[in-house]
């Protein structure tokens, strides 16, 4: 049997944590036509802008978790996990993710999202990930439903979009298995 398309284009994925260097690609992907329209971002976005947000990410006890995925040494998409640093709910975090409109459908996005639910379940301590997607966007409420993601709820005129309001949905994902202490060490 031999891999599909989707399969096989995204094997050929390289995921790593986003650097300073890659705020040409965020500015690149956030702000291209097709892409912009699915995020909460503003139009003609600064590469000055996300250097500043790239480099902050990086800082001494920042706990964010920024990764890009590259394909033939091009980002093809970025995705990333914002912890809160309220005590009361360092157990959450929330995610972003935007894939580059030639690469959507190929398994960008689901390399991502394996990858920030791999390290907020086995590595992070998250027991919740929350996100917002527009209530129209069908592919990535698809996406994120695959990944064990529920609708809690549907802010209405939540955001701003091409002249009009928008709907949102508010979706989160608890942990499908919290860690416990072993039966020996209770």
């Amino acid at each position: 049997m031999s891999d599909s398309p989707d399969t096989a284009a995204a094997a050929a994925l390289t995921l790593r944590r986003a650097t300073p260097d890659d705020a040409a690609a965020y500015a690149r992907i956030m702000g291209h036509p097709q892409v912009l329209p699915g995020l909460l971002q503003m139009p003609y976005p600064s590469v000055e802008t996300w250097r500043t947000r790239l480099a902050e990410s990086l800082m001494p006890g920042k706990t964010d978790l920024l990764l890009v995925a590259e394909r033939d040494g091009l980002v093809v998409g970025c995705a990333g996990l914002h912890p809160f640093a309220q005590m009361r709910r360092r157990h959450a975090a929330v995610l972003g993710i935007a894939v580059a409109h030639e690469a959507q459908g190929q398994g960008v996005g689901r390399a991502l999202m394996q990858a920030l639910c791999d390290w907020a379940d086995r590595w992070a301590a998250l027991l919740r990930i929350e996100l917002t997607v527009f209530a129209d966007n069908e592919p990535a409420i698809a996406l994120y439903r695959r990944f064990g993601f529920e609708t809690e709820g549907r802010l209405r005129a939540y955001g701003l979009r091409d002249g009009e309001y928008v709907d949102v949905l508010t979706m989160a994902r608890l942990h499908p298995n919290p860690p416990r202490l072993p039966p020996s060490a209770a």
